[in-house]
């Protein structure tokens, strides 16, 4: 059982949008604009949250629902209710309990993680720190050979998936890094760090926590043959060089003889793709709105996405789920579960794992909720009735 923090207790925090401001005075500005931030003019970023507006509920009264199953199973495992928790690179930034935090709770919550390659924590440390499934995302960094090495570990480790990210040719630009000077601060140029470490130097208890955990971690699951774990300030610059394609999927499948999930699907055509090179999964994402600016939210593109792979893959959703009603509407529309990025990442900024677990409690108790009022006793029984969906979507 893990302890709430009384920063993140009810009834100070009732909902994820009360665990926002909670980082936000914890961290400096450039850690917490990283986690925040989107692409650009974050256009997609808002919409993602913003779309769910647009679906409505049609709910059936006069229904007894005493209790509700929240279950589902993913790719191989089974989950106590359908959220998982994204990959979120930099956590040990966030938090020292970083990565290993966020899975310890996400398996006392009895759901999944899903491990970035950008991790501060080595991988066996974080699947040996959780009770549920652990999955690995996977950016080529490093080049094949280090991908290779990291593919070998996770599978030795007993990782219950590999998560293959597809959107990230280069970096997103984002502004908020760089009026940041997150490349200075993370950079060995003292002059060049100057103008920003004001805004370091007014979060003491961050900055205390982050030396007394090491300072700027280098990233122990990618490691550079003759060089050695790779430093954080390179990984922008690997990424333009490791972009994933169509191609490189064979030669993954190759390495992993366990499920491959396809993460950054936006179109049919990219969902039908997946599916021919032997996906287990799609995730609807447009990473959280920190890539291509002007793309559609995820909920938006999910019912084209679940009528181009017609049953022949499962279907997750990442993108703007703050609410329990917002999981229920991802569903509706085919979703086999969603994925929760900075719901969680911002109670993991506010109190480390404890803040996780209490983002969890909140959306676990926000689904439930959202059941009953709905007049369904199972997520399994979610479809389409249960939602009004503008005419402009189909």
């Amino acid at each position: 059982m893990i302890k709430t923090s009384r920063a993140v207790a009810s009834p100070r925090v009732i909902n994820i949008e009360d665990l926002r401001p909670l980082a936000r005075r914890r961290l400096p500005r450039a850690v917490f604009d990283y986690l925040d931030g989107g692409a650009e003019a974050e256009v997609t970023l808002r919409e993602n949250c913003r779309a769910f507006e647009d679906v409505t509920f049609r709910p059936r009264h006069a229904v007894a629902v005493p209790d509700c199953d929240l279950r589902t199973w993913v790719v191989g495992f089974d989950i106590s209710f359908p959220a998982l928790l994204a990959p979120v690179g930099y956590s040990r930034l966030m938090h020292p309990d970083g990565e290993a935090g966020a899975a310890r709770a996400a398996g006392a919550a009895g759901t999944a993680y899903i491990l970035s390659t950008i991790s501060g924590h080595r991988l066996e440390d974080v699947k040996a720190a959780s009770s549920g499934p652990v999955c690995y995302q996977l950016y080529l960094l490093g080049g094949r050979e280090a991908c290779e090495a990291a593919i070998e570990r996770a599978r030795r480790a007993g990782f219950s998936a590999l998560v293959v990210t597809i959107d990230t040719a280069v970096a997103g630009m984002r502004e908020r890094d760089l009026r940041n000077g997150v490349k200075e601060l993370m950079g060995n140029n003292l002059f060049a760090k100057i103008p920003f470490l004001p805004q370091v130097l007014v979060r003491p208890a961050w900055l205390a926590s982050f030396l007394l955990d090491g300072g700027l971690p280098r990233l122990p699951n990618v490691v550079i043959p003759g060089e050695g774990p790779m430093p954080l300030l390179d990984v922008n610059a690997y990424l333009a060089r490791g972009a994933v394609t169509w191609e490189d999927l064979q030669w993954i499948r190759n390495l992993w003889p366990g499920s491959i999930v396809i993460k950054g699907v936006l179109t049919g055509e990219d969902a039908r793709r997946a599916v021919d090179a032997g996906a287990a999964a799609v995730v609807v994402s447009n990473h959280g709105g920190r890539q291509l600016d002007g793309v559609p939210a995820s909920l938006r593109v999910l019912p084209e996405v679940v009528s181009a792979v017609n049953g022949q893959a499962e279907v997750l959703m990442d993108g703007g789920i703050r609410r329990g009603t917002d999981i229920a509407k991802a569903l509706c529309l085919g979703a086999r579960a969603v994925l929760c990025g900075r719901a969680y990442a911002y109670g993991l900024a506010a109190a480390g794992q404890a803040g996780v677990a209490r983002a969890l409690e909140i959306l676990r108790t926000d689904l439930e909720r959202t059941l009953k009022l709905l007049g369904c006793s199972s997520i399994a029984a979610l479809d389409r009735s249960y939602v009004n969906v503008p005419s402009s979507w189909d």
